[in-house]
């Protein structure tokens, strides 16, 4: 673990990234709908692609809070940004973890320099939350796996150059494996229109025949299920801090708002009622931020309750974001149904943390169940 200071310097450093080379896109990212090549430039200014990964391989070796203060501070300006740094790494982290030596010489070498956007490929049609409901297929023949079969709402789809996809190996066991955008047999569905998030682009993945080497099988054929949760117990702590950035840009952006603006001949930061509604606000965020950084530190030491954490940490940041986006719309008046002001996007972008990465009644059930064991 680092120290204290130097998370410190790190956040600031990426504070400093995130004002100065994404904020000043977010808006048209998000009203032109189109993906924010600012932000992956920027990205590669304090190599944030290799931050979570191995040094051996090339990378940071940055730990889980070291991850969530980079996602918390660009979510701040950029929700967008957050989520393509975030999936960039979901993607490619099953492959720096269990890839073979040629496919991490293939994919990682030229995805730390910052060449490379990944996907991840879990939901399906009829799944959603049900992840091991999965009907995509993996079939080895012939020295190759030939996958046939689906994914939906995949986040980077049509910008990823690789794609960490979850098959069906047998009965009930399943595989992950890596699949370049150029491999014959793989296609997209149509770009969704979405809420938020806009600048991200969503579509499904279609497998037809999709052959690929069997180098490109991630470790053991029958033990995806495993490597996927515990790749969930390590990503939901990263969505509560893209959630808690959100937040907290939307608090910002209002503090600097009823500073400025006068009503009745004095700031509206000096009515009481919106003074409670500011220290509200703080105190939920800054008990979000505790209750995440918690979550991280029991998931980089391997605590038994690291799985639980994590979902308490992705659930109450998630809610937070979206009560305190919704707050801040209100304590902008009407100006904070324009677009012309921040909260709108952010007050949109926030919704979709309570939903993908497993719903919050989703992350509500994995509590109870950890509450409720004998």
């Amino acid at each position: 673990m680092l120290e204290r200071q130097d998370y410190e310097e790190f956040r600031k450093a990426v504070r400093r990234l995130a004002e100065t080379e994404i904020q000043p896109h977010a808006a048209d990212v998000d009203e032109k709908k189109r993906f924010p090549e600012e932000a992956l430039a920027a990205f590669k200014e304090l190599q944030l692609i290799a931050l979570p990964f191995d040094e051996s391989i090339g990378g940071q070796s940055g730990d889980v809070l070291a991850q969530c203060i980079c996602l918390e501070e660009i979510a701040r300006v950029c929700a967008t940004s957050s989520l393509t740094l975030m999936v960039i790494w979901a993607g490619l982290g099953p492959i720096a973890s269990f890839g073979s030596p040629q496919l991490i010489e293939e994919v990682m070498e030229p995805a730390i320099n910052g060449n490379t956007v990944a996907s991840i490929c879990l939901t399906e049609i009829h799944g959603g939350s049900d992840v091991w409901g999965a009907r995509t297929r993996a079939q080895y023949k012939d020295g190759q796996w030939v996958i046939n079969g689906q994914k939906r709402y995949i986040t980077n789809a049509t910008r990823s150059d690789w794609y960490s996809v979850l098959a069906r190996t047998g009965e009930d066991s399943f595989g992950v494996f890596a699949v370049h955008k150029s491999d014959p047999g793989l296609s997209f569905g149509k770009l969704e229109s979405k809420m938020g998030v806009r600048g991200s682009p969503t579509a499904d993945v279609i497998f037809e025949d999709c052959r690929v080497e069997d180098y490109r099988l991630l470790g053991d054929s029958k033990e995806g299920r495993q490597y996927i949760t515990d790749s969930l117990a390590y990503t939901r702590p990263l969505i509560g801090a893209q959630a808690l950035g959100i937040a907290q840009g939307a608090l910002d952006a209002s503090i600097k708002y009823v500073k400025e603006r006068e009503v009745f001949g004095q700031q509206v930061a000096r009515f009481q009622m919106i003074r409670g509604t500011i220290a509200d606000l703080a105190t939920e965020i800054e008990a979000a931020r505790q209750l995440l950084y918690r979550s991280c530190q029991a998931v980089e030491n391997e605590e038994p309750e690291a799985r639980t954490l994590a979902s308490m940490a992705k659930l109450f940041c998630s809610n937070v974001a979206m009560k305190v986006a919704t707050e801040s719309v209100q304590l902008h008046g009407g100006a904070g149904y324009l677009t012309d002001f921040p909260v709108e996007r952010m007050m949109r972008d926030a919704k979709i943390t309570q939903i993908y990465e497993g719903t919050s009644e989703i992350q509500k059930l994995i509590v109870a169940k950890a509450m409720l064991s004998d």
